[in-house]
């Protein structure tokens, strides 16, 4: 397990604006059967914003976006297929809809809740890969989780 997985959600490099989007989308993916895990290290060292699995064990990843330049500097997000099922991006209310491509999904959050305004098309993850990442997730949480409640059992 990577440093990275046994860090507590929020490291300071988020904007307000994106720990809000972060905290709505969520919400609505708990309200919708998901359990999330944000800033999760994938095994190609990458982190989406946000990773969660629903009851059936299908896999989605959001990318959150604050700004126009912060989804212009983003050049990662196309791996991500790779690791989910679904693939959106999640965006505040007064970002522009249009510049998100239309491939994947698009989420408008705030820091109360979130709303899928468009569904992706799916793209099924093979066997093995989903059953490695729903153990590294399961892992990862686990021991955020753990760290939680006992600190110092953190190992450098």
């Amino acid at each position: 397990m990577s440093t990275n997985d046994k860090l507590i959600i929020h490291d300071g490099r988020q904007s307000a604006t994106a720990a809000s989007v972060q905290r709505g989308v969520c919400r609505m993916l708990r309200d919708v059967g998901h359990a999330t895990l944000c800033e999760f290290t994938l095994a190609t060292g990458r982190r989406p914003d946000i990773i969660s699995v629903g009851e059936k064990g299908e896999i989605w990843i959001v990318e959150i976006k604050s700004s126009l330049a912060d989804f212009q500097a983003d050049h990662k997000w196309h791996e991500y297929w790779d690791y989910c099922d679904k693939l959106f991006f999640a965006r505040p209310i007064e970002l522009e809809e249009s510049i998100f491509p239309l491939e994947a999904g698009l989420i408008v959050a705030d820091a109360f809740g979130a709303e899928i305004s468009r569904f992706p098309q799916e793209k099924k993850l093979n066997a093995g890969r989903r059953k490695a990442l729903t153990l590294r997730i399961a892992r990862a949480a686990s021991m955020r989780l753990q760290n939680h409640f006992d600190p110092k059992s953190i190992i450098e």
